[in-house]
């Protein structure tokens, strides 16, 4: 069967067009080489073979296991496979090369190229995306994008063994690196053989395009910097989100916020993310204008959604920009007691008053915690650039450890980890635990069972006796769409608790407050 799967992983290479047909030969041979055969014959394929690649590689891997060549598990059959579509993918030079023809044309047609690219490839591994659930829960904020991610494979026992005897190299310095184009990988490091980066200028830098390998949205890309370093959010900022836009209009691209717990997961490498798609913060509509001194050609207005968010718009993105560094610096230094909203606390964590604030010189401060960051968030919608500003805080407190803008502790059975970027926006990235633990909780709640001393679901106690409550009749029919439904719903209270003013009278008054102190 070896040579049949081999012959099938040509023709996958052939009709995706990752290889031509003056590759073929070559290409065979550099499989060969790698399952160490002295032998190939070209055979006919397999209907149920030819363009199903995860049952391909699956068919090479197992025949790999039993000549010994890797260890029977997912991390060493990853590394292995990611060797093997290495052998298939162009040079970057040709990759580059072929996007910057496309790029000229239209821009469009230069991402749509490169996607599929990293889709055939397997460097986006269509086949596992495919496995994530994902679902649409609507609100009174718009239809919230549901997903439990499932594509991200989980690390056996045994390479988890292995990785702690292995020693850290410090290359690639992160998952983000240039270095990580064509890296062979290890039980620490995923491979990245089928991995190709596209050179994009932002601000007369040189920075990285990429797509996100767990693509959670359409065209999920990574915009990073060319040198490992640490993200922070500035005037800066706004310009390089505005020159990518400019560069590729159909996409959005934003931040992470740069402070722990309402950062994202890699604050060691300046990067951003971006993408083809519209989420439901883009659609929903500004319900409260304002006018800025001095930006009176820039609308800016209160964002109807959960999270604490300014809306920036006008044809010109100076102003934007301008504006954006004017209500960043201002935020930073931004102090409401009767809000709780902490600019910064001491060596000791004790929050400084407002007038504390402003009696230190700006050189002193950066001796004290910072809390307050921003999530940017650029885009052009129709003739008009957009820069969506998301208030951040990560003050905590002996009532809320984790933070008093992050999930608090009665939502952590379903939400516990940092809102991000793309939480941010409106798309919920659930953890995989929750696949399992709504199928323990469909049949609990059919039958009406006790959870109480379940370890796997009695985290989720308080929360079903609720949905008994509230729901008199579950049947088979209606059982699914209940958990759907109520899954969303707690993820925009997840998003409520992370919002720095809240959506009542006396949040949104503070929060006018502070525009107005603009």
């Amino acid at each position: 069967m070896i040579n049949q799967y081999i012959t099938a992983l040509i023709e996958y290479g052939l009709k995706t067009g990752l290889i031509t047909q003056y590759d073929e030969v070559y290409t065979v041979n550099r499989i060969l080489e790698v399952l160490q055969l002295e032998d190939y014959e070209k055979t006919k394929v397999q209907e149920e073979l030819s363009d199903n690649l995860e049952e391909i590689l699956k068919g090479i891997l197992d025949f790999a296991v039993e000549k010994g060549l890797l260890e029977d598990s997912i991390v060493y059959r990853d590394l292995f496979d990611t060797k093997l579509m290495g052998l298939l993918v162009p040079r970057p030079t040709e990759i580059i090369t072929q996007f910057d023809a496309y790029f000229n044309d239209n821009p469009q047609k230069a991402t749509a190229y490169y996607y599929k690219l990293s889709q055939d490839s397997d460097y986006i591994r269509r086949y596992r995306i495919a496995k994530d659930k994902k679902w649409i829960t609507s609100t009174e904020y718009g239809d919230l994008d549901i997903t439990i991610n499932l594509s991200k494979p989980e690390k056996d026992p045994k390479a988890i063994a292995a990785a702690k005897l292995k020693k850290q190299t410090g290359y690639p310095k992160c998952l983000l690196c240039k270095e990580n184009e064509g890296f062979y990988g290890n039980v620490n490091h995923p491979a990245r053989q089928n991995h190709r980066i596209i050179p994009v200028k932002i601000q007369n830098q040189n920075w990285g395009l990429q797509y996100s390998p767990y693509v959670y949205y359409n065209e999920h890309c990574i915009v990073f910097h060319s040198e490992h370093t640490p993200m922070k959010i500035n005037k800066d900022t706004f310009i390089k989100l505005f020159d990518f836009v400019k560069l590729f209009p159909h996409y959005f691209v934003g931040s992470n916020a740069d402070l722990p717990i309402v950062g994202g997961s890699i604050l060691t490498h300046d990067h951003f993310q971006g993408g083809n798609y519209e989420f439901a913060m883009a659609k929903a509509p500004i319900e409260k204008a304002q006018t800025v001194k001095g930006f009176e050609g820039v609308k800016v207005g209160i964002v109807k959604w959960p999270m604490s968010v300014i809306r920036l718009q006008a044809e010109d993105t100076n102003s934007l920009i301008e504006l954006g560094s004017h209500i960043l610096t201002s935020w930073r230094n931004y102090t409401d007691e009767e809000a709780f909203v902490y600019a910064f606390s001491d060596k000791e964590g004790r929050l400084l008053k407002a007038d504390e604030v402003k009696a230190l010189a700006f050189d002193t401060l950066t001796n004290y915690e910072a809390h307050n960051t921003i999530t940017p968030i650029a885009r052009k919608a129709g003739k008009f650039y957009e820069l969506d500003l998301v208030l951040r805080n990560n003050v905590t407190t002996k009532e809320h450890p984790f933070g008093v803008y992050h999930p608090h502790e009665e939502l952590h059975h379903i939400k516990k980890e940092n809102i991000g970027l793309i939480e941010v926006m409106g798309l919920a990235v659930l953890p995989s635990r929750l696949k399992e633990e709504m199928e323990l909780l469909r049949e609990a709640l059919l039958c009406k069972k006790d959870i109480s001393f379940d370890e796997r679901i009695g985290k989720h106690k308080l929360w079903v006796e609720t949905l008994l409550l509230k729901y008199t009749q579950i049947t088979e029919d209606t059982i699914d769409t209940i958990l759907q439904e109520e899954v969303g719903i707690v993820f925009s209270k997840v998003l409520e608790h992370a919002g720095v003013y809240k959506r009542d009278e006396n949040g949104q008054k503070a929060f006018c407050k502070f525009l107005s102190s603009l």
